[in-house]
């Protein structure tokens, strides 16, 4: 009996272990902060006046999903925040209601480019987000899809059209 309680120990510590942990602390300006490991942060909006302190946090990039359109998007604004204290600005409007795969293509080559991470990734909600850090995880950090899925549902994918469009897209991009 203790060699089985010890077993099953070791195996949920090594489960636990093999799983990024998110968190979710309170930042100033920015909505749905949610951070895995050092790696990325998943967000909603930001204000161009929290822009200093996401580069004091670290983070080589900004990758804003939002739509110029948007209200509050302040894109402008945002990239000459990100201008002024060095990091990298990269605007990839993806639109909720209607996913482009052509988005996700370019965000999987910007993710990739060495330099761009740690990366913040951001929209209104945090939801859109996540759906590309679920893609990039599959495709490639090679992640089970199931433990994908259920840590971009902690980042803040809760959209089932979001989750349908990332799940069609890492099928129709596996090798």
């Amino acid at each position: 009996m203790k060699q089985v309680l010890l077993s099953l120990a070791v195996a949920v510590f090594c489960i636990t272990a093999g799983m990024a942990q998110v968190t979710k602390p309170t930042v100033e300006g920015i909505t749905n902060f949610a951070q895995v490991e050092s790696t990325v942060a998943c967000t909603g909006a930001i204000k161009p006046t929290s822009i200093a302190g996401i580069q004091k946090m670290g983070f080589a990039s900004i990758i804003n999903l939002r739509v110029a359109t948007e209200p509050g998007a302040e894109i402008d604004a945002e990239a000459a925040a990100a201008r002024e204290v060095g990091i990298t600005f990269v605007h990839l409007p993806f639109a909720g209601a209607a996913p482009d795969p052509a988005v996700a293509d370019h965000f999987l080559q910007i993710i990739r480019t060495a330099g761009n991470q740690p990366a913040f990734i951001h929209c209104a909600t945090g939801g859109r987000a996540a759906t590309m850090w679920l893609i990039k995880r599959v495709l490639i950090d090679k992640w089970e899809l199931d433990r994908a899925t259920d840590e971009a549902a902690q980042l803040g994918l809760a959209s089932p059209g979001l989750k349908k469009f990332a799940l069609d897209y890492i099928e129709a991009h596996k090798k």
